[in-house]
């Protein structure tokens, strides 16, 4: 975490790039043009499916809401008729072969975010080959698929790219990894259908998203408590995301008195961690209590969020759908 800790001081505040990362930002940016040369040279292949794939992703590392981002897509196509799906690779989990997740499925196993999609309803498959993923969901009924965190993979080809980019820490110092947050060079972004910022101001051409919920849910029910229901009073909060502080700073905006505890992203729970030696009532996002909640205790609470886009992103995002329709169904194609 001391590690983490430097590297992001460097990416977003005022910390020196530790010299060691210079090198190896060079390194990693040969490695990502060799292979973008790769596929567009054909010596790479994509695999092309018979339905559209929208792929959603970032350029930087850590937590921007692709996922929030996934079920309010999924949400929407759902809503005007679509069979949607969501194929991801499973982070976190130890599913290495490509398989449908079922209606209870095991997070340590298959991972917090496939497992936190798959409960909002929608089709999810998991594994390391994605394409391989991808033809489950075709071959379940989906007809239009969601590669959550997909923007860098590129053997599943896409028909549409949307990037969601952090609205307060944007791009940081705009180096690669790791003298920066970037998994590729900001040029990469000319190239994306959409752009979705998450919080801070958009910027010309970004769609604005927001996360909003006020309540939270009991790990071990369905009780619900406003989130304001603890104004004034101490909580235990608890994040294992890419951007903790983001989770952190929404219970503050609710007049909490926010006692932190954030692990590392995709981070295996273990009930000895979540015992602070009190009964402070303990909050978690989403992502964390899919793996809390097998052992959790009636104290904790999780707090779901959803994602709020404007109408003219969904329609946009339609049109586009129906353009690529014409054109496949056209003779002359």
């Amino acid at each position: 975490m001391a590690l983490i800790g430097t590297l992001e001081s460097a990416w977003y505040g005022n910390g020196p790039v530790p010299w060691w990362a210079w090198p190896l930002a060079a390194l990693y940016g040969a490695v990502v043009r060799l292979r973008g040369w790769f596929y567009r040279r054909g010596w790479l292949s994509e695999v092309r499916l018979p339905v559209p794939v929208i792929v959603v992703g970032n350029l930087s590392v850590g937590g921007t809401g692709k996922t929030p981002l996934t079920i309010a897509l999924a949400a929407a196509l759902r809503a005007h008729g679509h069979r949607p799906g969501v194929v991801s690779r499973g982070h976190g989990g130890d599913q290495r072969e490509p398989a449908l997740l079922g209606d209870a499925p095991d997070p340590l196993r298959f991972g917090d975010e496939p497992c936190l999609i798959r409960a909002s309803g929608v089709p999810v498959a998991v594994g390391r080959d994605r394409p391989a993923a991808a033809r489950l969901l075709v071959a379940a009924g989906c007809d239009v698929l969601i590669a959550d965190d997909g923007l860098q993979h590129y053997a599943l080809a896409r028909d549409v790219e949307i990037c969601v980019i952090d609205g307060v820490r944007r791009f940081g110092n705009g180096r690669l990894l790791p003298a920066g947050p970037l998994r590729e060079p900001l040029g990469r972004l000319q190239r994306v259908d959409f752009r979705v910022c998450h919080g801070g101001d958009a910027l010309a051409g970004e769609y604005p998203m927001r996360l909003s919920g006020d309540q939270a849910v009991a790990l071990g029910g369905a009780r619900q408590l406003p989130l304001d229901s603890w104004r004034g009073q101490p909580v235990h909060a608890v994040a294992a995301i890419g951007n903790p502080r983001r989770f952190f700073d929404s219970l503050r905006g609710h007049g909490i008195e926010v006692i932190e505890h954030a692990f590392a992203d995709h981070h295996r729970f273990a009930p000895a961690e979540l015992d602070f030696g009190d009964r402070l009532p303990v909050l978690m996002t989403d992502k964390d209590a899919v793996k809390c909640r097998r052992f959790a205790l009636a104290h904790w609470w999780r707090v779901p969020v959803c994602a709020d886009l404007p109408p003219a992103f969904h329609d946009a995002l339609r049109q586009h759908l129906e353009t690529l329709r014409r054109e496949t169904d056209s003779p002359h194609t």
